[in-house]
C-alpha cells in the first residue's frame, strides 16, 4: 500500500514528481560551463551598456507598476496578498527577474548561449527567492511562532542530518517509510532465471485464463526495476497481471567497478538469455517486449539485431518516454556539448562506473524549484520531515552504469546512432530500426522536459512495423505511472504519422482516460488466445530460485 504524505506536502510531491530525473543516461552540469554562460552574460553587458542602461529603466517601471499575477505556488500564502511589506518584497522580487530575463533575451547572444544564460541566471534568481530564507517565508514564521521554536531546531537537525548523510542536499523523501518487497515491489511472483546481468521475475496470474504470448518488462538500467511495481493501484505489473497477461520482468544487476566493461552487446545478450527463458516457460514462440527511456534503448537495440538476423522472437513492443537521439531539443541537451561528453566519459572511465546519486544531484539543479529549494524550505525552514512518497523513494533508490555502457549511451544519443541506418553495431551485426517490422505501441509525456514529445515522436517514426503514437497529457514520470481512474488523465492519439509533429497533433483527437487502458487493449489483439493460467511458476528447466522482487534488486 501506498503512503500518503499531509495535504501541507501535496505540492511538494508533485512538483518533484514532475520535475525528478526518471531514468535516463546524462552528461553532467559542469561548473567551468556554467561560470562561461556567466561571464557571456557580463560581457554582454560591458559591450553594450544602452541594453542594460534599458533594463535597468525596465526595472525601476517595474517597481513603480503593478506586474502581472503569477501562478507561483512559493508564494501562495495569503500574506504575499495581503501584507503590504511582503506584497512590496514580492513586486521587487518578481520585477528584478524580469528584469534579468529581459537583458538576457534582448542581448546579442546566439539562441542556444541565450538559452543557456537564462538557466544560469534562473539559478541565480531561484536560489534568491525570498521565501528560502526565514524572514522571506511567512508560513515558516508562523510556524516558528507556533511551535516556540521547535520548528528551527528540527530544521537545524535535518540540516546537519543531510550534511553527514545526504552530501548537503536536502533529502527528498523519509526512506524509513518503505520497503522493497513489504509495501513496494510486492506483486507476488518468482525469479525464474539469473545470469550475471539481470534476474527474471515470473509474476504469479490472478486469473483462470492468460493470453499465450508473454509479456517481458525490460527496466531502465539507471534505476531499480520496480518503477513498473510501484504501490497496489500504481503498478504496471499488477495492472497486467489483472488484465489476465502473463507477466515477466527484468531486474538489472547493480553494477560495480568490476563490471566496468559491460556495454549495449552484454545487455542485449542477457536479454535474449531472458526471452528464451520465457519461451520456455510459457511455451510459446515469440514475447512482447516493453521498457521506458534507456530500457527502451536496449529494446531497440535487441530489435535490430534481431531484424537483422531475420529472428522473429518479439512479436511486438512498447516504447515508454524514451528518446533515440538528440534530434529534437530538449533540457538534457542544453549543455551537451561535445567537450562535455569527452569529460563525462572520462569521469566515468576513471571511476569504472558512474554513480546514481550523481546524476541525481545534476538533474535537481536542473529543476531547482521543485527538487531542491522545495525540500529546502520543508525541511529546514518548516522543520518537516520530508514526505513519505513512493515515488520519491524509488527516484532515490539509484543504481551505477558501467563506464562502457555510460559512454556508448552518450554515443548513440549525441551522434543519432540508433536512428541512423547501420551506424550502430550489435553483437556483430548493423542496426536498422525500419528493418524492425514488429508492430510498436510508443507513448510520451506531453510536459515531458527529460524526454519531449517531439523527440519521442522521431522515435515512433523510426520502425518499419505497424507503430500506434500517444501523448499522454503528464510529464515525465506521471505520464508513465498513470493508472485509469484519474479524472485528469488525458491523452491523445491519431492514427497518421506524418514527418511534421505538431501536424500530428493538429489531427489528434483526445481520449479523456489513462493511455493504460488504450494499451490494454493494443497489447489483446497482439497476445494470442486465452489459455489456462500455469499452476506453478517457471518450469522444468527453469525452476523457481527464489520469491520476488530477487536478490539484485537489493544490491546497493
Amino acid at each position: 500500500m501506498a503512503v500518503n504524505v499531509s495535504s501541507e506536502q501535496d505540492d511538494i510531491t508533485a512538483g518533484a514528481t514532475d520535475g525528478m530525473s526518471g531514468p535516463n543516461p546524462f552528461v553532467g552540469l559542469r561548473a567551468v560551463d556554467m561560470l562561461a554562460a556567466a561571464q557571456q552574460i557580463g560581457a554582454q553587458a560591458v559591450l553594450h551598456p544602452a541594453l542594460l542602461l534599458t533594463q535597468t529603466a525596465a526595472l525601476a517601471r517595474d517597481l513603480m507598476s503593478a506586474l502581472p499575477q503569477q501562478n507561483d505556488k512559493r508564494f501562495a500564502d495569503p500574506a504575499w496578498r495581503d501584507q503590504p511589506l511582503y506584497r512590496a518584497t514580492l513586486h521587487g522580487y518578481r520585477a528584478w527577474c524580469s528584469a534579468v530575463a529581459g537583458f538576457v533575451e534582448r542581448s546579442a547572444l546566439d539562441g542556444k548561449s541565450k538559452e543557456r544564460a537564462q538557466f544560469v541566471t534562473s539559478l541565480v534568481t531561484d536560489a534568491l527567492a525570498p521565501t528560502n530564507t526565514l524572514a522571506g517565508n511567512p508560513a515558516a514564521l508562523r510556524k516558528l511562532v507556533e511551535s516556540g521554536g521547535a520548528s528551527v531546531v528540527a530544521g537545524m537537525r535535518n540540516m546537519l542530518t543531510d550534511t553527514l548523510c545526504n552530501k548537503g542536499m536536502p533529502s527528498q523523501v523519509d526512506k524509513r517509510a518503505f520497503e522493497v518487497g513489504g509495501n513496494l515491489a510486492a506483486t507476488p511472483g518468482a525469479v525464474v532465471f539469473r545470469n550475471e546481468v539481470l534476474e527474471l521475475i515470473q509474476y504469479a496470474p490472478v486469473t483462470p485464463n492468460v493470453y499465450a504470448c508473454p509479456q517481458l518488462i525490460v527496466p531502465p538500467q539507471v534505476n531499480k526495476y520496480y518503477i513498473f511495481d510501484l504501490a497496489a493501484n500504481k503498478s504496471i505489473v499488477e495492472y497486467l497481471v489483472k488484465s489476465e497477461f502473463q507477466v515477466f520482468a527484468v531486474s538489472w544487476r547493480n553494477p560495480t567497478v568490476e563490471h566496468r566493461d559491460w556495454d549495449m552487446d552484454t545487455y542485449v545478450a542477457a536479454l535474449i538469455e531472458a526471452i528464451g527463458a520465457v519461451r520456455d516457460i510459457t511455451g510459446h514462440e515469440a514475447v512482447n517486449l516493453h521498457g521506458a527511456c534507456s530500457g527502451a534503448m536496449t529494446i531497440s537495440a535487441l530489435l535490430g539485431h534481431l531484424a537483422s538476423r531475420g529472428e522473429q522472437t518479439v512479436n511486438a513492443a512498447t516504447l515508454m518516454v524514451a528518446v533515440l537521439d538528440n534530434a529534437s531539443e530538449s533540457q538534457l541537451g542544453l549543455f551537451t556539448t561535445p567537450e562535455a561528453i569527452e569529460i563525462a566519459n572520462r569521469n566515468s572511465e576513471a571511476k569504472g562506473v558512474l554513480a546514481g546519486d550523481e546524476m541525481g544531484r545534476m538533474f535537481a539543479w536542473m529543476r531547482p524549484n521543485d527538487l531542491v529549494w522545495n525540500f529546502w524550505v520543508n525541511n529546514y525552514l518548516m522543520g518537516e520531515a520530508p514526505p513519505a512518497f513512493d515515488i520519491l523513494y524509488w527516484n532515490n533508490d539509484t543504481t551505477r552504469l558501467p563506464a562502457t555502457f555510460h559512454g556508448q549511451l552518450l554515443d548513440i544519443f549525441s551522434r543519432n546512432l540508433l536512428s541512423t541506418p547501420k551506424a550502430l553495431t550489435v553483437l556483430g551485426t548493423p542496426v536498422d530500426l525500419s528493418e524492425v517490422t514488429c508492430d510498436t505501441y510508443v507513448m510520451a509525456g506531453a510536459t515531458d522536459h527529460i524526454t519531449p514529445w517531439k523527440g519521442v515522436y522521431n522515435t515512433a517514426r523510426a520502425f518499419g512495423g505497424k507503430t500506434r503514437y500517444v501523448l499522454s497529457s503528464s510529464g515525465h514520470i506521471q505520464s508513465l505511472i498513470n493508472p485509469p481512474g484519474n479524472p485528469k488523465a488525458k491523452f491523445f492519439h491519431n492514427a497518421a504519422l506524418p514527418e511534421d509533429a505538431d501536424e500530428w497533433l493538429a489531427g489528434s483527437r483526445s481520449v479523456a482516460d489513462s493511455w493504460w487502458s488504450d494499451w490494454r487493449e493494443w497489447l489483446a489483439e497482439r497476445s494470442g488466445a486465452l489459455r489456462a493460467a500455469p499452476k506453478a511458476l517457471g518450469s522444468k528447466r527453469h525452476r523457481r530460485i527464489g520469491d520476488a522482487p530477487g536478490t539484485y534488486v537489493h544490491e546497493a
